[in-house]
């Protein structure tokens, strides 16, 4: 089995962070441990999603964490990112992975089982996967799948998985309990009024790699 680089990963959202900057969001993140951020700001125009790529770039390398870019193969060469993330209406992984060969780690968003199979078979360094539990911002991906699914994946690939959906400090410590190698956090840091804290909060749940 793979072993997880990473604890916590933190997708962005700037419609959450009530009007904050959201690098000063990702930064006081990162303040309190964060070691990997997914940004994942899908409606910008390419060139300001490449100005905000080389901000992030500049301050997760500062605090020695990785950075992975949501879909955007060309951006995440140019600023010289750690990986690239990929949904499952982006291009395949084993293409991308063609692409980028082993320049960048590849982790893709999964919902279920056999999608899960077919990005280890791929080629992908690690999964999401989800939603666990339910959360307004995955409900376009239909009902959660819940624990025992969780499970089911986290046993069905030898990859890194982390579950992704409404995980919070109340309910990590179960998620960690399926096996899962670590958590995708959205809301619970970047709506978080002192994000810091939040992801101190949760770290003390989670053990070191």
């Amino acid at each position: 089995m793979a072993e997880p680089l990473f604890r916590l990963y933190l997708i962005t959202d700037r419609n959450q962070t009530g009007g904050r900057p959201l690098t000063d969001v990702v930064k006081e993140a990162l303040d309190g441990g964060v070691k990997a951020v997914q940004l994942r700001e899908k409606d910008l125009a390419i060139r300001e999603l490449l100005r905000l790529a080389e901000e992030m770039r500049k301050i997760t390398k500062e605090a020695e964490a990785m950075l992975f870019i949501n879909g955007k193969v060309d951006a995440a060469m140019a600023v010289e990112a750690d990986g690239i993330h990929l949904g499952q209406t982006d291009l395949p992984v084993d293409v991308v992975r063609r692409i980028v060969g082993n320049r960048f780690m590849i982790g893709v968003s999964t919902h279920n089982l056999n999608e899960a199979k077919e990005a280890e078979a791929g080629g992908a360094d690690f999964i999401t996967f989800g939603p666990v539990y339910e959360t307004p911002l995955k409900l376009k991906y239909g009902k959660p799948v819940g624990i025992e699914t969780l499970k089911k994946a986290k046993s069905g690939v030898t990859i890194p998985v982390y579950a992704i959906g409404g995980i919070n400090s109340g309910n990590i410590k179960q998620i960690l309990g399926t096996g899962a190698d670590g958590v995708a956090l959205i809301s619970a840091v970047m709506g978080a009024k002192e994000p810091k804290k939040a992801v101190e909060a949760l770290l003390e749940y989670t053990p070191s790699p």
